[in-house]
């Protein structure tokens, strides 16, 4: 299983970016996939997340309302709009993914630890 990030950039305070997460390898088992980020001097943190299964999504609290994770099957893709963008959002994002267990949910899934495998990351930037 692959993943591989694209979208990051420079954007000013209240503005939007979409990253996008290309995925491949995957198999049609139930995965979470999973938006992550790190920020300097910061461990890292969950910060949305969407089962393939049956397409539950898990956010969280800070991102509510703001970001939005879908996933596009055909394309093998998913995406993390970020609108309202704050400089607090400053980090670089990690697409990463693992199976599902049976009987856990995504909302438990959803931290850095469950996660075997991970892309490189990419860098968003939010000035004031």
């Amino acid at each position: 299983e692959q993943l591989v990030e694209s979208g990051g950039g420079l954007v000013h305070s209240g503005g939007s970016l979409k990253l996008t997460c290309s995925l491949s390898g995957f198999t049609e088992d139930d995965y979470n996939i999973g938006w992550f980020r790190q920020a300097p001097g910061k461990e890292r943190e969950e910060v949305s997340c969407i089962s393939t299964g049956d397409e539950t999504t898990y956010y969280i609290e800070h991102v509510k309302g703001r970001f939005t994770i879908s996933r596009d099957k055909a394309k093998n893709v998913v995406y993390l709009q970020m609108n309202n963008l704050k400089p607090e959002d400053t980090a670089i994002y990690f697409c990463a993914s693992d199976r599902i267990p049976v009987g856990i949910t995504v909302q438990i899934m959803c931290t850095p630890r469950y996660q075997q495998f991970w892309g490189q990351g990419t860098p968003v930037t939010v000035t004031a």
